[in-house]
């Protein structure tokens, strides 16, 4: 039966935008969005009976391209973007924070490219159906239920909020909770992908931070200070960048310097596993990182590096002491990995903080930190 002659199909689609924009108006109620603008609600998906969308006016990472009402990301296409619009609204109108909106873009992704497959014969994993690839013979319904995204979308987000502390595991590890795969590294791939679409989809969510029980609503704003946003990034330290990512008194200055006291606790900038925790030594090979180093000394003082999805490493300089954290372990978004000191070539306390991608360590990964934390929603203060 197609949805047109399924009277259940046509009433909850009757239902939907009346429930988004109630939503919407119970959101606006709770979200304290201050100088950055109200709450708003948008159609994207060019009928009126489609889902409703709710903006939180945190801001777009650049111009998106918009093609048959939607915002398209490549490589997905408009009913590939639909599919993730309805995601969103699920989860929206269970009062799921944004960043559960991004693990399950991010899992759809993986587990159908945002397709709603049907049963797929001998190509099929097993009697594997819809946008999330769940199956009917391990209870999460009828083949017919499962075809609806509303309702596959729906038993994703009931199994993520029986995670415990969902909100501050890798994606990957709070997706392979929920869905028991084969394959329970291949989520982590997605994460930036899926950042984006919800930004897209939704003018900045994805840079939205949720406290409180999910179930029961969130105090939803843009993130700031310490705040984890929903793409699982946040403030390695509060404070404002003093010396920026090569300028031009320092060119090969490969991060940027937030001034801080002494002993100011130093948080890993999102979820992930250390890959260097120890002493660098200074220009003449000696380590010498439990005193306060000077201009010239050279090295990074004690320092940790952590290696976080889609290949992004995050680097913390001139700490005071050993760190608190060791090779090989893994770290959520926000945990305390060290303090702030004067270690190495450094010239006072202060953290000196680095983005590399492609996991490479060295200065050709370096990138500028200020507008890759921006465009995730964890904004660094300053010129940078």
């Amino acid at each position: 039966m197609s949805d047109d002659q399924d009277p259940a199909a046509n009433a909850r689609r009757r239902r939907l935008p009346a429930l988004a924009i109630a939503l919407t108006a119970a959101l606006a109620l709770l979200c304290c969005t201050g100088g950055t603008g109200a709450l708003l609600f948008s159609e994207f998906l060019g009928k009126s009976d489609d889902p409703v969308l709710n903006t939180f006016g945190c801001g777009q990472d650049k111009p998106i391209e918009i093609k048959d009402g939607l915002p398209i990301i490549e490589p997905y296409d408009a009913a590939q973007m639909r599919n993730a619009a309805v995601i969103i609204n699920v989860g929206a109108q269970m009062r799921v924070p944004p960043r559960g909106w991004v693990i399950a873009v991010a899992t759809a992704m993986q587990e159908s490219r945002l397709s709603n497959l049907p049963h797929l014969g001998a190509s099929n994993d097993h009697d594997s159906i819809g946008l999330f690839q769940q199956r009917p013979s391990q209870g999460w319904g009828t083949p017919q239920q499962l075809l609806d995204p509303e309702y596959t979308s729906r038993k994703f987000y009931e199994k993520l909020l029986e995670v415990r502390g969902w909100q501050k595991k890798r994606l990957t590890d709070a997706a392979q909770r929920v869905q028991r795969s084969a394959f329970p590294d291949a989520y982590a791939k997605h994460e930036a992908i899926a950042t984006q679409i919800v930004n897209a989809l939704t003018k900045g969510a994805a840079r939205a931070a949720g406290a409180g029980v999910p179930v029961n609503g969130a105090d939803l704003r843009c993130a700031a200070g310490a705040d984890i946003a929903a793409s699982g990034w946040t403030l390695p330290i509060p404070g404002a960048v003093g010396s920026g990512f090569r300028t031009a008194s320092r060119p090969s200055h490969n991060g940027v310097d937030i001034g801080a006291a002494k002993g100011t606790e130093i948080r890993a900038a999102a979820s992930g596993r250390v890959l260097v925790a120890r002493c660098d030594p200074d220009r003449g090979g000696v380590r010498s990182c439990d005193v306060d180093g000077f201009p010239g000394k050279g090295g990074c003082g004690w320092f940790v590096d952590i290696l976080h999805a889609n290949q992004i490493i995050t680097r913390y300089c001139h700490m005071v002491r050993k760190p608190l954290v060791n090779v090989n372990d893994m770290v959520e978004a926000g945990q305390v990995i060290g303090n702030v000191g004067s270690s190495g070539n450094s010239s006072g306390p202060h953290l000196h903080f680095e983005v590399h991608v492609k996991g490479d360590r060295s200065s050709r990964g370096a990138i500028n930190p200020v507008p890759f934390m921006r465009d995730r929603g964890a904004t660094l203060q300053g010129n940078g």
